[in-house]
């Protein structure tokens, strides 16, 4: 069976569905991969364009809250992606590993739609590379996206 991992942050709109989707097309041999949010809300039209421009199809994924797992399912790992999410995390019984990894929130990036755009394309491309280092890490090396 393989381990369960719950990527965690706010709104479950932009970071954790980015990092569902890279941790989905690189490990999903190795892991099943959700995502939540404290404040479910919906998935950013920007994470979707932004990761289709990397051969990653997040449109059918949907914004969902922590409370739908909580309790009902057991984590290998549990990743939060925001300091929010860090800080208000609910405690997961028997939670094999816990990690942190911020990142800036893309959401908030303000001005022209290039101008956001630019910044929800840093935000995947950090989001990229720490999953790619840490499936390098637990043995599940990966290639970098071409983007």
């Amino acid at each position: 069976m393989k381990p369960k991992v719950l990527i965690l942050c706010t709104h479950n709109s932009a970071r954790s569905q980015m990092a569902e989707g890279f941790l989905r097309k690189y490990a999903s041999d190795h892991f099943e991969v959700y995502s939540a949010g404290l404040e479910p809300t919906e998935v950013h039209p920007y994470a979707q364009r932004v990761m289709a421009e990397v051969g990653i199809d997040i449109s059918r994924q949907y914004s969902k809250s922590v409370l739908d797992f909580l309790g009902k399912m057991h984590f290998g790992y549990v990743i939060t992606v925001c300091s929010k999410a860090e800080q208000e995390c609910p405690i997961f019984p028997d939670v094999s590993v816990r990690l942190h990894w911020p990142f800036p929130d893309p959401a908030a990036a303000v001005g022209s739609e290039e101008e956001q755009l630019a910044v929800f394309r840093t935000v995947r491309d950090q989001i990229d590379e720490r999953i790619r280092n840490w499936l390098g890490e637990q043995g599940i090396p990966v290639a970098a996206h071409k983007g």
